[in-house]
């Protein structure tokens, strides 16, 4: 009953509001209901060089690599609605065995490069996280401009990236949980960890909506799926 509900609301919407499915096009829906099936998949973990455990919801393959591209180059956020649960369910498994206490952990969205938030008018990230139903904290900045990381390999990127962030004020005694959009080589969260350190903060995990299959290990130095992250006890394993 609830399922029928919803499809009449979304079909009285599309009647005003047309719109296409961001995977194939299919006309009347932002995410078609085979799509919203080939974009979930089973959430992973790798864990960087720097040691930063990332969890991720699905891989960035095929459908997902289709409509997550909508959102951050073609600029359908409405795609997001639809995307954010899956992040949600990312971020909880993250911080899910992290050490208990005070203060809270805080969400640190990876921030936008200045030349690509001026070409999309948003963030991939704070819409992405926004529809989670989070508010990161802005505490990151970039110090200057940096070449696309799209175009580089795993060395390059590391090297394009080196002291581009910095935090704003001092973060001594709070706690963190980073979150983009995409990991691949893992070089940008590792930076973002990186300038939190650097400014006292401590970075207890990293969640991503998805992660790009692996090839010569470049997504992190392991990886396990969901499965094998309860069976051994969350991070801690």
């Amino acid at each position: 009953m609830l399922h029928a509900v919803r499809e009449a609301a979304l079909d009285a919407v599309a009647v005003l509001f047309p719109v296409s499915c961001a995977g194939c096009g299919a006309p009347d829906r932002v995410l078609c209901g085979v799509c919203r099936v080939g974009v979930a998949g089973e959430a992973t973990r790798s864990i960087l060089d720097c040691g930063v455990a990332v969890t991720s919801a699905t891989r960035y393959e095929e459908i997902a690599r289709t409509v997550i591209l909508q959102l951050k180059e073609h600029g359908r956020t409405d795609v997001a609605r639809p995307l954010g649960p899956l992040l949600r369910t990312a971020m909880e498994l993250a911080v899910a065995d992290a050490p208990s206490g005070s203060p809270g952990i805080e969400v640190c969205a990876v921030p936008a490069g200045f030349a690509a938030r001026r070409r999309r008018g948003y963030s991939p990230v704070e819409t992405l996280l926004r529809s989670a139903g989070f508010r990161g904290s802005r505490v990151l900045v970039h110090t200057g401009a940096v070449a696309q990381q799209k175009l580089l390999d795993r060395s390059h990127r590391e090297t394009n990236l080196r002291g581009s962030m910095s935090a704003r004020v001092s973060l001594s005694g709070r706690r963190f949980l980073i979150v983009d959009d995409v990991v691949t080589t893992g070089a940008t969260i590792s930076e973002a960890a990186r300038a939190i350190r650097a400014a006292g903060g401590d970075v207890v995990a990293a969640a991503t909506l998805a992660s790009t299959p692996r090839r010569n290990g470049v997504a992190g130095d392991s990886a396990e799926s969901a499965r094998d992250i309860h069976r051994n006890g969350g991070y801690g394993g």
